[in-house]
């Protein structure tokens, strides 16, 4: 659907660097990087909001290099929303179809279409300045997809809102993804958001797409340090054995540490994957149940910006775990004590 040839975008000091990219018709495409790592740029060039140095752009078999926005057949939504302020929701979603004046076109009926797949018809007369964050982000997405575009581009969708409206939202951007079938390219680096959304995944890093591939190979086989660095290192651990305990788990022998995990295939479990930020540590025994809990020494504590890296030895097994600074701050650990870790269920990888 979308076919980038070595497109370079230059910017002051910044240069998008010979991009290469193919995003299949129908994919659920994310570019995740860091700030700065030339995202956005990538996305305008796609809309047609901002011209190439070099290189072409083909949407759908066609040369669009030099299409304007408008002739893209793309929907775009754009960061900060850009709703109108004067109107009303349903004249939101509605302006595009007005402007486009095509005879015999039924405003009320794709407004209508929309605003239900995306369960907002309450709020049609409503003025934007009065809703929240995920109402506004809701209307930008029906704004945008009332044009029935081929393709769907997202820039940032869940960066300004709340944890638990930005979960809500990914259900509701993988289900609208499901039923109408569009093209979607989303643009974050939230790598959570990555991991749960995109089929495909392409990392940016300072103009440069240092690697594209399944989310499973860029998170647990990154081609380069660049993007190991930016991913983090998983705990790989190797399974001697494994024993069925219904309902959907399994207990994985892993050199000593047996560890539940969901597992209902027949295929044997042969690694599990865990990332340190999905290790959760105490100082003392956590209360509940004791479903994958293990006690260890602090050995190694390394400050990496934000965030602080713990290594943690459990018999012959070294862990990591990662923590926010100001948590780590908190809780006043030091090297040599005896912690308590929890590995999260839902987030072990299975191969």
């Amino acid at each position: 659907m979308i076919n980038l040839k070595n497109v370079c975008v230059t910017m002051g000091d910044f240069t998008l660097n010979s991009i290469n990219l193919e995003i299949g018709k129908g994919e659920y495409f994310v570019i995740l990087g860091p700030s700065g790592a030339g995202k956005t740029v990538l996305l305008e060039v796609m809309a047609g909001l901002r011209s190439p140095k070099s290189g072409e752009v083909w949407i759908n078999g066609k040369n669009a290099t030099q299409l304007s926005p408008e002739k893209r057949k793309i929907g775009y939504v754009p960061q900060d929303y850009v709703l109108f302020p004067f109107l009303n929701v349903y004249d939101n979603i509605a302006f595009g179809l007005r402007e486009v004046n095509c005879p015999g076109l039924d405003v009320d009926q794709n407004v209508k279409r929309l605003v239900h797949l995306l369960g907002i018809p309450h709020l049609l007369t409503r003025n934007v300045r009065a809703l929240s964050g995920g109402e506004k982000q809701r209307i930008s997405l029906a704004r945008a997809l009332v044009l029935s575009p081929k393709v769907l581009l997202l820039d940032e969708p869940l960066s300004n809102l709340d944890l638990q409206t930005a979960k809500y939202l990914r259900v509701e951007l993988k289900r609208v993804h499901h039923e109408l079938g569009v093209t979607m390219v989303h643009v974050t680096h939230n790598q959570s958001e990555a991991e749960e959304l995109a089929d495909r995944i392409g990392v940016l890093n300072l103009g440069k797409l240092e690697q594209v591939g399944r989310p499973e190979e860029v998170f647990f086989y990154p081609e380069n340090a660049i993007v190991s660095d930016f991913i983090g290192t998983p705990n790989i651990l190797n399974c001697d054995s494994c024993r069925p305990l219904g309902q959907g788990l399994v207990e994985a022998d892993c050199g000593g540490l047996r560890i539940i995990l969901p597992h209902d295939d027949d295929e044997p479990v042969k690694r599990i994957a865990l990332f340190p930020r999905d290790i959760y540590v105490s100082e003392g025994l956590p209360p509940g149940p004791s479903l994958n809990r293990f006690k260890g020494t602090l050995t190694d504590i390394k400050p990496m910006g934000g965030t602080v890296r713990l290594d943690i030895k459990i018999d012959n097994h070294t862990l990591f775990s990662e923590m926010p600074v100001d948590l780590f701050n908190d809780m006043e650990l030091s090297v040599g004590q005896e912690i308590y870790l929890i590995l999260k269920l839902r987030r072990i990888k299975i191969y």
